[in-house]
C-alpha cells in the first residue's frame, strides 16, 4: 500500500496534508498520535469511505475506494457496529450472511471469529447488555468473518483491561504470521508502540515519521517511542518557525 501527497479538506480546513507512507503486506503497522491529529481521517481515506481525498492512495494493488477492494477489507471504527437488539451470535450471523459466507460455512466461521475475540461465553447476550469493550470486540469479530487481506482498527484497545489488550495484541500478530493480513491500528497511547513492527508518527495532519520502534529511537536518540516522537514534534516546530 502506498500513499503519496495525499491531502483530505473539510469545509476550508485541511485535515491532512501531503501524507506520504508505504505500508508492508503481512505486517503490524501502528498509527500513533495525539486525538484530533488525523489518524481517523487517513483510515477512513485507506477504507475508501472519505470524501475530499486528493493525491495517490494504493490499495492492495487498486485505487483506494474501488468495488474489487470492498471484500478484502475490514474496517472497525472506534464506535461499535452492532446490532443492539441482536445477541452476538445473532449479529455474527447476519454480517457472515452480508458478506456472502456459505451457510455450510456459518457455524463454524461465526465459532472461530467468537473464539479469536474471547466472546464465545457471551454469543448468547445480546448487545445491548454488553460491556462498551465487549462490543467492540463483537465489531472486530464481525471484520474477521470474511477473513480480510487488510485489517483497519481504529483504537481497537481503547477501554480494554491490561490481559485482554494483550491478548488482542497476540491476535493481531497471528493475523498477520498466520494469516498474512496486513493490519493497520490506531492509537494514541504511545506504551503500545513497541508491540507494532512498524509505525506511522502523525501530528497536526502531517506525518512526521515511519519506520520501525527501534529505527525511530536510534534516529532520534530517545531511549522510548514517545520521547522519540516528542523529539520530532520540537524538530518539526523549529523546522516550521524557520520557514516562517
Amino acid at each position: 500500500m502506498r500513499a503519496r501527497d495525499l491531502c483530505v479538506t473539510r469545509g476550508r480546513a485541511q485535515v491532512l496534508r501531503g501524507v506520504d507512507f508505504t505500508l508492508r503486506r503481512g505486517a503490524v503497522t501502528g498509527l500513533l498520535g495525539p486525538s484530533g491529529c488525523g489518524k481517523t481521517t487517513l483510515m477512513r481515506a485507506i477504507a475508501g469511505v472519505q470524501a475530499r481525498v486528493t493525491g495517490t492512495l494504493d490499495v492492495l494493488g487498486q485505487p483506494a475506494g474501488s468495488p474489487a477492494l470492498r471484500p478484502l477489507i475490514g474496517y472497525v471504527t472506534q464506535a461499535p457496529s452492532v446490532y443492539l437488539d441482536l445477541t452476538v451470535r445473532q449479529n455474527l450471523e447476519y454480517y457472515a450472511a452480508v458478506l456472502g459466507v456459505p451457510r455450510v460455512d456459518l457455524g463454524p466461521r461465526v465459532d472461530a471469529a467468537l473464539a479469536d475475540v474471547d466472546l464465545t461465553a457471551h454469543a448468547g447476550v445480546l448487545a445491548a447488555n454488553l460491556s462498551g469493550g465487549q462490543r467492540s470486540r463483537a465489531s472486530l469479530a464481525a471484520a474477521l468473518l470474511g477473513s480480510p487481506e487488510l485489517l483497519i482498527l481504529d483504537e481497537p484497545t481503547v477501554g480494554l483491561d491490561p490481559v485482554l489488550r494483550r491478548d488482542l495484541w497476540n491476535l493481531f500478530h497471528r493475523l498477520a504470521g498466520q494469516r498474512g493480513a496486513t493490519l493497520l491500528i490506531s492509537s494514541h497511547v504511545m506504551d503500545e508502540a513497541d508491540r507494532c513492527e512498524r509505525l506511522l508518527l502523525m501530528r497536526a495532519g502531517r506525518l512526521l515519521a515511519e519506520g520501525s520502534p527501534a529505527e525511530l529511537r536510534a534516529r532520534t536518540g530517545a531511549e522510548t517511542v514517545e520521547d522519540a516522537f516528542l523529539r520530532l514534534v520540537d524538530a518539526a516546530a523549529v523546522e516550521e518557525g524557520e520557514r516562517v
